[in-house]
């Protein structure tokens, strides 16, 4: 099975100007991510960003390298440019990784491109158990349900699944058994990226400000699975960056 990886990597980012620029003991952050996700086995690694300074920098470290508008409104209208620039054909297997996550684990990539393997679910991504309450409660931790037959039910960044007696209670032993955090990784067929941007927005993706809801609103199918790795978390904050840079120290 062959996918390629296509890494958006913006360069305004208002916590963190320049974010993938950003110094890691010698190396700019999306070099990072690019020599991890190279780790994954896909056939192809690019790099899509709207800055000329960021091109300019992974074209000197060897990565392939697309430039695309300023203008989009999300990463997946950012990657059916690069789908298009590239010609890339509809059953082609794409990964979509996030620039700021210099501590990706490459065997989540291959795992979930390999989601998408004899079905013909047009996208998938990855989960993780939820560890405590207070993760549970936290609107920024997307939540996701799913079924018997591993796709996605509903993402939201309310408490899912509900547990009424506790909530109702006001009880804070809620049990987080059946919870799974979403990841924000995701393989796509190439087809189904051109035709996501030409689906209209959904009511429900707006209010939970959940752009994969909109998928889920039009009736595809998501697949999904607990990751292999569980994955360290990406760099929003000048506090996130010191973080990594620490670890991988």
């Amino acid at each position: 099975m062959e996918f390629v990886v296509i890494i958006p990597a913006r360069y305004a980012s208002t916590r963190l100007p320049a974010k993938p620029l950003a110094d890691i003991n010698g190396k700019p952050m999306i070099q990072h991510v690019y020599e991890r996700a190279m780790e994954s086995g896909a056939k192809a690694v690019y790099i899509a960003t709207d800055h000329p300074d960021v091109y300019d920098v992974c074209v000197g470290f060897g990565a392939e390298v697309v430039m695309t508008r300023e203008d989009h409104q999300s990463g997946t209208e950012r990657l059916a440019e690069v789908v298009e620039k590239l010609q890339l054909s509809n059953d082609t297997l794409v990964v979509n990784v996030q620039g700021d996550e210099p501590l990706l684990a490459p065997q989540n990539v291959s795992q979930v491109a390999k989601l998408l393997d004899g079905n013909d679910a047009p996208m998938a991504t990855l989960s993780t158990p939820i560890i405590d309450v207070e993760e549970a409660l936290n609107p920024n931790a997307v939540k996701v349900v799913s079924n018997t037959d591993n796709n996605a039910l509903y993402f939201s960044r309310a408490t899912i699944p509900y547990h009424r007696d506790a909530l109702l209670a006001k009880q804070c032993d809620l049990d987080i058994s059946h919870m799974q955090r979403h990841i924000g990784i995701y393989a796509y067929r190439a087809g189904f990226i051109s035709q996501y941007i030409t689906l209209m927005p959904s009511p429900i993706e707006k209010l939970e400000s959940l752009e994969q809801l909109r998928v889920l609103y039009h009736g595809y199918t998501i697949k999904i699975a607990q990751a292999k790795e569980v994955p360290a978390a990406g760099v929003d904050t000048p506090e996130d960056l010191q973080r990594v840079i620490a670890t991988l120290q």
